[in-house]
């Protein structure tokens, strides 16, 4: 795996980055050796987030918490990352190694064998896209109290996504053909 840090508003220690190297070594058997890690640490007032997200043959895992000390929250992420594989592991089966789930990826004990999670399409809606800027997006949004809101990018002609973020930020996400 290649890892990228990035630190906000703080320096990160050698021995925070061989905590995360150390705890990402349980996923070697998981994810490819091109696997791109990117952890991003950063500090506000009094609280510390660490977001890892890793980017694995087209697949992308990433969880974040925010705690007082970044080694609470990196603790978390890693039990929030090997739930999530755990979780949909008949599915991730095959896109990841075959021998990935042999053993657990976390050192307790497993408490029942969890059930296939099934996803059920509840509702499906058709969305006429209009060409608008972002901003006007996010007023429309907002105007339908939604979360998010699909619309055609007048500045890219792409299509894109306004949404909230937990934080009360918004974001956008473009549309781009995977080759």
């Amino acid at each position: 795996m290649k890892i990228t840090y990035t630190a906000r508003k703080v320096t990160l220690k050698d021995n925070f980055k061989e905590r995360v190297e150390k705890k990402l070594k349980k996923y070697d058997r998981v994810f490819s050796e091109d696997a791109e890690v990117m952890v991003k640490v950063t500090v506000y007032k009094n609280r510390q987030t660490v977001e890892i997200t890793i980017n694995d043959n087209g697949m992308i895992y990433r969880v974040e918490d925010t705690k007082p000390e970044m080694n609470e929250a990196l603790d978390i992420d890693m039990d929030k990352l090997a739930r999530q594989i755990r979780k949909n592991k008949t599915r991730l089966a095959k896109r990841l190694r075959d021998s990935a789930f042999d053993e657990p990826l976390t050192d307790e004990p497993e408490e029942e064998e969890e059930q296939e999670v099934t996803y059920e399409l509840f509702r499906t809606k058709k969305v006429s896209l209009k060409p608008m800027s972002p901003d006007e997006a996010i007023l429309r949004m907002n105007m339908v109290d939604h979360k998010f809101f699909m619309f055609l990018n007048s500045d890219t002609d792409k299509i894109s996504v306004v949404y909230i973020r937990d934080n009360g930020d918004y974001g956008m996400l473009e549309s781009e053909l995977e080759e």
